[in-house]
């Protein structure tokens, strides 16, 4: 089965720098992923496996640590959720869709304390709650930048990374 990891917290420098994709597809294959492809320089690998996504998420997660050293989370997803989540998109024409992204989990969000982070007034920033992840329109004028990837994981206690539209669009039809 065709399945789509997103490796959280991969960096351009530092200990958590993945030195090329072509490397980290050559260490996932000679894990035991087969048809491994990675799409732009951020981390997303695209594998057929028949392992669970908890086990693939492990896989990937080990076989980075160990080979490269970087310590990354593992969003597992799918080509199916990926479209939904992009045909879900809240954002219309009149939003400039480079600034929108979604944030893909693996954990279960806390429903109380989801519910109050979409009450809240962003200012010029918007979240709202799709069936595959969350949405956020982040406009480069905003003057509140309060949201992003690490402040949504500590409000809700969950593990999780963030993507452009144009890049899960694309992943969503590799």
């Amino acid at each position: 089965m065709k399945k789509i990891a997103l490796l959280r917290g991969v960096t351009p420098v530092g200990k958590n720098k993945i030195p090329k994709m072509s490397y980290l597809v050559k260490i996932l294959t000679e894990a035991g992923l087969a048809s491994v492809q990675t799409y732009i320089q951020s981390g997303n690998v695209i594998c057929e496996t028949d392992l669970s996504d908890e086990q693939l998420s492990q896989l990937i997660h080990q076989t980075v640590k160990e080979k490269i050293g970087a310590e990354l989370a593992v969003i597992i997803t799918n080509q199916s959720e990926l479209t939904q989540a992009v045909l879900e998109n809240p954002f219309d024409e009149n939003y400039d869709s480079s600034r929108i992204h979604l944030v893909f989990t693996n954990d279960e969000a806390d429903t109380g304390k989801l519910a109050e982070l979409l009450k809240q007034d962003f200012g010029d920033e918007e979240l709202h709650l799709g069936s595959q992840c969350l949405y956020m329109y982040l406009p480069r004028d905003a003057r509140k930048k309060k949201l992003n990837t690490n402040y949504l994981e500590k409000q809700m206690g969950i593990t999780a990374t963030m993507r452009k539209l144009s890049v899960v669009s694309r992943l969503s039809e590799m």
